[in-house]
């Protein structure tokens, strides 16, 4: 693997996602990255070089967040690194199947693919989920319950969509804490924001 393309996409995720606070910053993207690395320790036939990439710049054309066509800011990343045309195309692929919104009910067409689409999953449940859920909400001037609603329509969702048996694993745990989240938030509210 070549580490120095690792290092440099690091270094251009975080010159990317500067100052954005709604929860798809580069703390995001490193913590997929890590996500991805681990779930591809359990699968040594897999590529690490595509996976690595493909976490770190998964939300580089994100929709919400930039107005690029075709992964732009990916490709431009990956040519200045001299990346061949057949390993960004496959890059790009896995980057287009981890969206949930565009993706729901499909599975990305590699295991790489899978790999990156569970790690990703991963960064949106649990407790760093619950604080990039408001994160996201306060950037948007979302109300808290529009918040909560958003664990019904998505991150409740997510532990039974993953590929991977260790991305599975480590979804049961962070599922078992959100859902220990909203009966607090319902107890503390008193019953006054039902779902």
């Amino acid at each position: 693997m070549n580490n120095t393309v690792v290092e440099n996409a690091k270094r251009y995720i975080e010159q990317l996602f500067e100052n954005n606070a709604d929860g798809h910053d580069a703390g995001h993207s490193l913590r997929v990255y890590r996500n991805a690395v681990k779930i591809a320790e359990k699968h040594p036939e897999s590529d690490l070089f595509i996976i690595s990439l493909a976490a770190l710049l998964h939300d580089a054309d994100d929709h919400k967040l930039f107005h690029t066509e075709n992964n732009e800011n990916s490709r431009n990343f990956l040519s200045s690194q001299n990346i061949d045309t057949e390993t960004t195309e496959k890059i790009c692929r896995i980057i287009n199947a981890v969206s949930f919104s565009k993706n729901r009910g499909k599975r990305p067409d590699s295991l790489e693919g899978m790999i990156v689409q569970d790690a990703d999953r991963l960064d949106a449940i649990g407790a760093v989920g619950i604080a990039r859920t408001f994160a996201y909400g306060g950037k948007n001037e979302r109300p808290m319950e529009t918040s909560v609603q958003h664990f019904y329509d998505k991150l409740l969702l997510l532990k039974d969509e993953m590929n991977t048996e260790e991305a599975k694993r480590i979804a049961e745990k962070r599922h078992d804490f959100m859902e220990g989240f909203l009966e607090e938030y319902y107890a503390e509210t008193d019953g006054l924001h039902m779902k």
